[in-house]
């Protein structure tokens, strides 16, 4: 399958199977996102992968950073999280924004590779994203924030064939606009 046939089939899948990919196969596809374009070469990013138990004690950071006991069950809806984490480097080149953007990339090429390779992704967030209590469970350092976690698992079978979702093109893309005289 091509680049340009596998972005085009790209979807979320919110619902996953428990089968995942192992850690050495997460390895080979984080190893080809970090081809990402990036400015300076600067590597603002990492992830964390969450299994089992990790999952359990993120469910319960995101319950105290809202004020609940016990733990949330959102992280065990998937049996492979990746938190992407955005690490800003110092640059007088590249701003914040930039570095963020390229984590980001990162994120989005991992998604794009594991779907391609048949297995369900979905990226969620939430603000509890910059909560103290997800940060802390997560070990970010002063310099790190969390974009949110890439829910990985196996794709479940489907009765029907998959609705693939078109973008007008045409809609997103127009010509500079003519110059004020």
């Amino acid at each position: 399958m091509s680049a340009l046939d596998a972005a085009r089939r790209r979807r979320s899948i919110s619902k996953v199977t428990d089968q995942a990919p192992t850690h050495d196969e997460l390895l080979q596809f984080v190893a080809a996102a970090g081809r990402v374009a990036d400015h300076s070469s600067l590597r603002p990013w990492r992830l964390i992968e969450l299994r089992g138990a990790d999952r359990e004690r993120l469910g319960r950071a995101i319950n105290k950073s809202e004020g609940h006991k016990g733990a949330s069950t959102k992280p065990l809806r998937a049996p492979l999280l990746i938190a992407v984490v955005v690490s800003h480097r110092k640059s007088s080149k590249v701003p914040a924004w930039e570095q963020e953007a390229v984590a980001s990339g990162v994120a989005h090429m991992l998604s794009l590779l594991l779907d391609e390779a048949g297995w369900g992704v979905f990226w969620r967030t939430g603000h509890y994203t910059r909560a103290k209590a997800v940060a802390k469970a997560h070990g970010l350092k002063k310099n790190e924030s969390l974009m949110g976690w890439l829910y990985v698992g196996g794709k479940p079978e489907r009765g029907r064939p998959e609705r693939v979702r078109t973008v007008d093109a045409a809609e997103f893309v127009s010509g500079m606009p003519a110059a004020k005289r």
